[in-house]
Parts: C-alpha cells; sequence; structure tokens
C-alpha cells in the first residue's frame, strides 16, 4: 500500500508519545472489574453479598461495616473478629475488527477470554470501649482487577496485560449520641500498584519519527519518502515489541458516617469515603527486536533521535497522578421477627478520571495526555433475609449497577458496561460465638462497545462481552 503522510498524520506524533503512552496511557487507571462500576469492588462481606449489599450498613450483626460505616458499630455489642474471602471469576471476550493508521488491517485473533478467577480477602476486627464507645480495624480491597488477553490479538498496541489493586488499612471509631442516633470516623491508609504491558507497533513508531521529521522541516519530503520506504522494508508491518510498567504509592483518605434507628423496625444511615489522591511511581522496561535496533542505529535516524531528546524504549521512571472516587452511600433496614428487608443506593464520583497525564524521567519522552472523562455512577440494590429458625438464614437480592464509561472514550481495558446482579446467600448459627455465611452472585453485563485509537493509530472497532461469577465466604467469632 502507498504511504501518505496526509493519511499518517495521527502516527506523526512524537515518537516518546508513541514510546511509554502504549504502557502507561489508559492503564494506570483503567483496570476491569468485578461487580462494581469500573474497577471499583464492594466484595468485603459475605452476609451482605447474599442480599446483593441491600442494607450493607444497617442489617447488623456485620463486622464489615468498620470499613463500610463506622456508625453502624454501634449495633456491634462485644468483641468481634470477621474474615471474608470472595472469589471472583469473570470473563470478558471481543469480537470486532482492527488496522493500523493506513488503513491496513492488523493481524491476529480476538484475544481470547482476557478474564481471569482471583481471591479478594477482607479482615474486620471491632470491640466497645465502654457503653458508647466503638473501635474498629478492617484490611479490604475496594478497587482492583486482573486481565490478560493472548499476546497475538489484534487490539494488542491498546492492552496485553493489566494488573491493579488498591489495598485499604482502615480505623474506625463510633460514638453514640443517643440511643438512636451514632456517628462514626475512619482513617483509610491505601496503596495502590500497577503492573501493564501493552505491544509497541515499531512499524507505526519508525514511520511516525520519519513524519515528524519531514513536517518540522528536520529533512526534505524526498528524503522522508526514501527513509519512509527504508522504515517499512527494515520494520515491517509486525515488528512489535512490548512495553511494562510497574509502580505503587501509599495515600491516605477517611471517611464519616451515620446510623439512626428511627424506630424498633426501621434503621437508616449514611456514609462518605472520601477521594484518595496518589501519584503512582513506577519504571518502565521496553523489547526492542534486532531489525528495530539495525534502525534505530541508521545515522539518519540517529540524529533524528538526538533532535527529539534522546534514545527512546529505554529503562526510565514516571509518575502519573491518580485518584480513586469519592463514594456516598445510603443505606436502610426493616427487621421482622422472621425476616428482614433493606436497601442501598450508592453514588461514586467517577467524574475526577477525566484525564490522565503522565511524566517522564527520560527526557525523550515528553509528557503526555490521555482522555477518560468518565462520569459518575450508581449502584441500587434491594434483598433481604428470612430466618428458618434460629441457626439458618437464607438471603436473596438484585442490584442494578451503572457504568462510568462513555463509549466516545471506553478501550479494551475498561470495555465496561451497565451491570445487573443476582445474588442468594445462607447462614449458619454454629453456636453463640461462632458464625458462618456463604453467598453466590452471578453478573449480568450489557455489551460494550469499543472503538479505541493506540498512540500510535491503530484503531480497534468492536464489542466486549462480559459476565461475572462471585462465590463468598466468611467465618465470624465473638468473643
Amino acid at each position: 500500500m502507498q504511504m501518505s503522510y496526509r493519511q499518517f498524520s495521527r502516527a506523526g506524533r512524537p515518537l516518546t508519545l508513541a514510546a511509554l503512552s502504549l504502557a502507561i496511557l489508559g492503564t494506570l487507571a483503567a483496570p476491569q472489574r468485578a461487580h462494581a462500576s469500573a474497577f471499583q469492588l464492594h466484595e468485603d462481606s459475605a452476609a451482605a453479598m447474599g442480599r446483593a449489599y441491600a442494607g450493607s450498613a444497617t442489617a447488623g450483626g456485620d463486622v464489615s461495616v468498620v470499613a463500610n460505616n463506622p456508625a453502624a458499630m454501634s449495633d456491634l455489642k462485644g468483641t468481634y473478629f470477621q474474615a471474608d474471602v470472595t472469589a471472583i471469576n469473570f470473563g470478558t471476550t471481543f469480537s470486532g475488527s482492527a488496522h493500523d493508521a493506513l488503513g491496513r488491517p492488523i493481524s491476529g485473533g480476538n484475544g481470547g477470554d482476557a478474564g481471569t478467577t482471583m481471591p479478594v480477602p477482607a479482615f474486620f476486627f471491632a470491640t466497645q470501649l465502654g457503653d458508647k464507645w466503638h473501635v474498629g480495624a478492617g484490611f479490604t480491597v475496594p478497587f482492583g482487577f486482573q486481565t490478560e488477553y493472548d499476546h497475538n490479538w489484534i487490539g494488542r498496541y491498546n492492552a496485553l496485560k493489566s494488573k491493579f489493586e488498591s489495598l485499604d488499612g482502615t480505623l474506625s471509631l463510633s460514638y453514640d449520641v443517643t440511643d438512636n442516633f451514632a456517628l462514626g470516623v475512619s482513617g483509610i491508609a491505601q496503596k495502590t500498584s500497577a503492573e501493564l504491558t501493552s505491544a509497541i507497533n515499531y512499524n507505526a513508531v519508525g514511520l511516525g519519527l520519519v513524519n515528524q521529521a519531514v513536517q518540522a522541516g528536520a529533512i526534505p519530503p524526498a528524503t522522508g519518502a526514501a527513509l519512509a520506504q527504508q522504515v517499512g522494508a527494515i520494520v515491517p508491518p509486525g515488528s512489535d515489541g512490548v512495553a511494562r510498567i510497574k509502580g505503587d504509592d501509599w495515600a491516605y483518605g477517611w471517611q464519616v458516617g451515620m446510623l439512626w434507628r428511627i424506630t424498633s423496625n426501621d434503621k437508616f444511615a449514611l456514609d462518605y469515603r472520601s477521594k484518595i489522591s496518589h501519584t503512582i511511581e513506577g519504571t518502565a522496561n521496553f523489547t526492542v527486536p534486532s531489525n528495530v535496533q539495525a534502525l534505530l542505529s541508521n545515522p539518519t535516524v540517529a540524529a533524528l533521535l538526538a533532535g527529539a531528546g534522546g534514545v527512546p524504549f529505554t529503562h526510565t521512571e514516571g509518575t502519573a497522578p491518580f485518584t480513586t472516587p469519592a463514594v456516598a452511600t445510603a443505606s436502610y433496614w426493616h427487621q421482622e421477627e422472621k425476616f428482614g428487608l433493606g436497601a442501598d443506593v450508592a453514588w461514586t464520583k467517577w467524574d475526577v478520571f477525566k484525564n490522565l497525564n503522565v511524566y517522564y524521567a527520560n527526557p525523550a519522552q515528553p509528557t503526555t495526555t490521555e482522555p477518560f472523562n468518565w462520569r459518575n455512577s450508581w449502584y441500587v440494590s434491594v434483598g433481604g433475609e428470612y430466618y428458618v429458625n434460629d441457626k439458618f438464614t437464607v438471603r436473596a437480592g438484585l442490584a442494578l449497577d451503572t457504568t462510568p464509561t462513555v463509549t466516545a472514550t471506553r478501550d479494551p481495558r475498561v470495555p465496561d458496561g451497565t451491570r445487573q446482579l443476582a445474588s442468594f446467600g445462607v447462614g449458619y448459627k454454629v453456636n453463640d460465638h461462632f458464625v458462618l455465611n456463604a453467598s453466590y452472585a452471578h453478573i449480568f453485563v450489557n455489551s460494550a462497545r469499543v472503538n479505541a485509537t493506540s498512540a500510535t493509530g491503530d484503531v480497534i472497532t468492536g464489542e466486549s462481552d462480559d459476565y461475572g461469577n462471585l462465590l463468598s465466604l466468611s467465618a465470624q467469632y465473638k468473643f
């Protein structure tokens, strides 16, 4: 195919943009998800999951409120330890096509099932300090994912492997203002880490560098045309490398909550969790095929690289500011002798994620920006439980979870659609001190339209079909 500089205008971005942006942009903050919007996780309570998290802060008897609403520790009379683990099994398959910046089809398959099965643990402790004060501590995973597409798939320039998680350590305190009203506060220490890979389209990078040089007047058009032909011969389409980024950061946040016992049968709770602002710090590494190394050693190309600020595709450090969002939750519970019914409404302020800016230590990689423009999302659930006898409880619930992504900026790393969740669970009281809970949930996900362009102008178009299965177990001991 005849190469046109006009056709290749997207690949005419600086060579350095094509280098690290493939590895970082759209990845540090763009992982897959389990059941909550984008990569938010609620999987910290087997009992609450059985009700689709309805009444998560008001149903009572669940020590996960240490992290979900500290004021609700008011209902925990005594000293408790609780351990939960949730197996998250989710899948995502893509169907569609891809082409490079010149319109040439990109070879490869559809990526296989990029999902995985991973455990999400949670641990909680709560105790009373006198009649009115309660304290608690918790370890949870509020954000996380892991996905991996086949290495030869058509969207490899957008995403290969993606692994991301935020680990929270929470300290909580509550105070019973009156017999019917309690307030609570929490301090949160959060560690966020990421490990992400993408393929590098070296053919597009080389042509982009030549085009950039011609447009800047560094070389005449005739020389550029000849050099472009040489690039196409030495580094043909499919001459790929891999970029890998790994980084982490500690940051801190807070939470406030209230619990109101409206009547002897009805409770209402509000909770607000703050955003937590990170600066992810990490390193980037690249694989460079021998034919690309030969191109980079060409005297003309070497001169162009020197003019661009140095040699790309070398080990470097980088930083990327990223914020986990604020979350506001309202929870209601109605209690009868043989059953309980509840509802939750949660609002997640995803609009803090508008752009991802990446800053590099290597001067050959200038600051780059990728737009996401996510919107705020809602999670609404209803559910309840029935007490078969003094020892055995059954639960069920339904939920709707809207996506923060928009079609214009959705990419293969977050092919996110609005979700519906159906769950059921059981609880067994072994004795007055020991309780076991188990729950299962299935997630139905709307198809997500993807029309994404990589940093080197490679376009992938199609749909992603997702599903999820959750199995959660917990053990609670009261001293």
